[in-house]
């Protein structure tokens, strides 16, 4: 078995430029061919014991590159067009990071939500949420507008502040350095 072995590793090095330009011969790129020369040479290899000593040697391998190929023109076939994505610069990504920065924010905000006061998390649901108007948040909750207001208002800063989320200046700092 190992001289079997070892005759056809020798054989098949002498035979490679031969391999070699039939595969080139065959797929009409040197790419392609190489690839096809490397299958043909690992499966040869693979399957040293299914080749019968005094038989013709190129014969075999001709054999197993031919339906290499015949394979993979088959699979080609069915398996469409292909193209190099590196090429396609018009197919827009999504980043995995930010999916996953936006998940984690957004599940934070819900918890945060949940951890409100009752009277803030509805007006804040009522008004953010439902998109109804102050009034008609005031109306429905049978509170005052300004009550509407300022639960909205804190139910936001708490939010914020659960969430981690800061604002570099607010509004009455800069209208006190307007005014200034």
């Amino acid at each position: 078995m190992t001289e079997r072995k070892e005759s056809v590793e020798d054989q098949l090095i002498a035979f490679l430029p031969n391999i070699r330009r039939f595969a080139i011969s065959l797929c009409g790129t040197r790419d392609i061919a190489d690839d096809l020369v490397q299958m043909a040479c690992e499966r040869a290899l693979a399957n040293t014991e299914r080749f019968e000593p005094g038989t013709r040697f190129d014969a075999w391998m001709f054999r197993i590159l031919r339906n290499l190929w015949i394979d993979q023109v088959r699979r080609q076939k069915t398996a469409g067009i292909q193209e190099d994505i590196s090429e396609r610069h018009d197919i827009a990504g999504f980043s995995g990071e930010r999916i996953v920065e936006a998940s984690l924010t957004l599940k934070s905000v819900a918890e945060a939500i949940t951890d409100l006061p009752d009277e803030q998390r509805e007006v804040l649901i009522l008004v953010c949420v439902e998109e109804l108007s102050y009034r008609e948040t005031a109306d429905l909750l049978t509170i005052p507008i300004g009550t509407v207001m300022s639960r909205l208002a804190r139910a936001r800063k708490n939010l914020a502040d659960a969430a981690g989320i800061t604002a570099e200046t607010t509004r009455s700092e800069e209208t006190k350095e307007a005014k200034a």
